[in-house]
């Protein structure tokens, strides 16, 4: 399998040309990405202008999934949004990975009733109820948006990195929270669940307030939706992924709108 791979060097944070930014970068982040059974964390969930740095407003908790090592979903623990952060704790009690995301998934509809625009967003259970199906000149959108991280305590594994099969996720060659500073990690980005060949993405390193470049280094995807990033620094990244298109849209949609957010930590060897 041949992947494109790209260094990230110190050298090229400091001295790359910075890409165009996103009017807002949006990310969840914990306190730890690695720890022992028994221990707590704490993640922070934003949309800021500089990565982890509160300074826009905050995320809203109420499509938060919590996916424990042996599958099971899980509450937060003391919940709490302000003004520009939301945050809560989470408690390891079982050994292995926890994957944490804010997942937001629904259609967009428009269509004209005589010389007026309406427009619809919702469910698709709700869509046959909500919108005419004679409806004129109707667009419909799939939004899908992931926003997540890993967290293992103890030996990681993958039970609970299993894709859901919707929008764009993340498929792990290498484990998210076995990231090293000096080693290739190697992943797949899935559309829908099937590998996504030629997609665009974006991994960031942190702590772009305190430097003049973002450091922001671009890929993309081979054949095979794989893709290979080597690690020459350690610190939390942030990696980005969009899709826009008309191809293999879920019924009854005819376009679809995808992103994807995940904040990794990559480690002192």
């Amino acid at each position: 399998m041949h992947h494109r791979s790209c260094r990230i060097l110190a050298s090229t944070l400091l001295l790359a040309a910075a890409a165009p930014a996103l009017s807002h970068n949006v990310w969840v982040y914990p306190s730890a990405t690695v720890a022992t059974v028994g221990d707590w964390i704490t993640v922070d969930a934003a949309a800021s202008n500089d990565l982890f740095y509160f300074n826009h407003r905050a995320l809203p908790l109420d499509t938060l999934q919590i996916t424990a090592p042996d599958g099971a979903r899980l509450a937060p623990q003391s919940p709490h949004s302000g003004h520009f952060r939301s945050s809560f704790d989470l408690a390891l009690e079982q050994k292995g990975s926890y994957r944490i995301a804010l997942v937001n998934e629904g259609l967009f509809a428009s269509w004209k009733e005589g010389d007026a625009v309406r427009r619809w967003r919702g469910s698709s259970a709700d869509f046959a109820a909500q919108v005419p199906k004679d409806a004129t000149e109707l667009l419909v959108t799939q939004n899908s948006n992931r926003i997540e991280t890993f967290v293992t305590a103890g030996a990681p594994d993958t039970a609970a990195l299993v894709p859901s099969g919707r929008g764009i996720e993340l498929k792990p060659i290498t484990h998210p929270n076995d990231l090293y500073a000096g080693e290739t990690a190697r992943f797949v980005l899935l559309v829908d669940g099937q590998p996504a060949p030629d997609l665009a993405l974006t991994v960031t390193p942190g702590g772009t307030r305190y430097r003049d470049q973002l450091g922001e280094v671009a890929l993309t995807t081979d054949a095979e939706g794989a893709f290979s990033v080597t690690w020459e620094a350690p610190g939390m990244y942030w990696l980005h992924a969009e899709l826009q298109d008309q191809k293999e849209v879920r019924p009854p949609a005819t376009a679809r709108r995808m992103a994807y957010a995940a904040t990794l930590e990559v480690l002192a060897p």
